[in-house]
């Protein structure tokens, strides 16, 4: 399957199936011939479980730098050996680098592309579910200690190649963060297929051809969204359903502490109450959601271990805050997303709905 990502300022594709690697990469062979050194960036953890299959797939020669795992990957320290181990290797800009991992190799990649010599071209490769959101589009960062995401590039790669094969190796929980991406673009699209989403038994145990379906159906919400918006000034905006309350719950618990789509499922809560205030989202709605993410195994359990005080001083650094205010993506219904700004009270008089709500679903 070959989705188009059409973007202001580049074309590209994604090319989706299992067992793809090898003919995926040398449908990149134009663009690859030019280039003096291939570089994949990966992190430790995915080397491990998927090098053997990478390189005996990869058709090419290539360099391998192998970076801390998780969050770590995304630091200022990393970043910085990043383009070290570049120099050292005497890259050029004609050099092409491949990010093989989850969303934090790839954000840390593109960024890298974005600024070794001012840019080089790179393709994604992702190898989780949460990735297929954040290797669409085109968005790179690093995080600082007091925000996450906050430096950055919107850089697009040269294409996007899924192997649903390297999915095999994720545990339950990398399967539920990746999810719940495809949860937020159901949400933010298309109300019969949230409802399928939500009465699958298990969001964990979705045989491969219909978890193939669903990431198709994520990608294509993602990829129309960003060719009408690349740079987030519009209607991409919407794409962040759940994440400035989740955001802040991450950031919170220290990166790690929660996987990143658990956090987005606790902030997508968050953001149907408010909803219900401005939108016509209904309380039973918001319960049954709730429900059948408790039911799942997100872990609610964690917003105990944070005042609102605590998340307060992660809201207010959020990059979505304008002059002042907080800008909300919440949603009218199903379907039908919308930014609306919201004064820090009323944060606060919902977080506290939030937490009765929870006590009251988890008895």
């Amino acid at each position: 399957m070959r989705i188009p990502v059409n973007t202001a300022s580049h074309q590209y594709e994604v090319v989706i199936g299992n067992d793809i690697l090898k003919s995926a990469v040398l449908s990149f062979e134009d663009k690859l011939q030019k280039a003096d050194q291939l570089v994949v960036f990966t992190d430790k953890n995915v080397w491990e479980a998927q090098g053997e299959y990478f390189k005996q797939n990869f058709p090419y020669d290539f360099k391998v730098f192998i970076m801390p795992a998780g969050e770590e990957c995304k630091g200022f320290e990393n970043f910085q050996n990043s383009h070290t181990f570049l120099i050292e290797n005497n890259c050029t800009r004609k050099s092409f680098l491949f990010a093989f991992g989850g969303g934090a190799v790839g954000d840390l990649t593109g960024f890298v592309a974005a600024t070794f010599m001012r840019g080089i071209p790179f393709i994604q490769i992702p190898t989780t579910i949460l990735a297929h959101d954040s290797a669409v589009g085109g968005k790179t960062a690093i995080n600082h200690p007091l925000g996450k995401n906050l430096i950055g590039a919107f850089y697009q790669p040269e294409g996007v190649v899924y192997d649903t094969n390297l999915l095999h190796s994720l545990s339950k929980r990398e399967i539920r963060s990746g999810m719940a991406e495809v949860i937020k673009h159901a949400l933010i699209s298309n109300e019969n297929w949230l409802k399928e989403l939500m009465n699958t038994p298990s969001i964990t145990g979705i045989d491969n051809d219909q978890l193939a379906l669903h990431l198709k159906a994520g990608i294509e919400v993602k990829a129309d969204i960003v060719s009408k918006d690349e740079t987030e000034q519009s209607v991409r905006k919407f794409l962040n359903l759940g994440h400035t309350y989740g955001h802040a719950i991450e950031a919170a618990a220290g990166y790690g502490g929660l996987a990143h789509g658990e956090a987005v499922v606790i902030g997508i809560v968050y953001a149907l109450l408010l909803s219900e205030r401005y939108g016509q989202i209904n309380r039973q709605f918001t319960k049954e959601f709730l429900q059948f993410a408790h039911q799942n195994g997100y872990p609610f359990e964690k917003l105990e271990e944070f005042s609102f005080e605590t998340l307060e001083q992660y809201l207010v650094k959020d990059k979505k805050v304008e002059y002042g205010e907080l800008q909300f993506v919440l949603l009218n219904k199903i379907g039908e997303p919308f930014i609306q700004p919201i004064e820090l009270s009323e944060c606060k008089e919902v977080d506290r709905e939030y937490r009765s709500l929870l006590m009251e679903v988890s008895k």
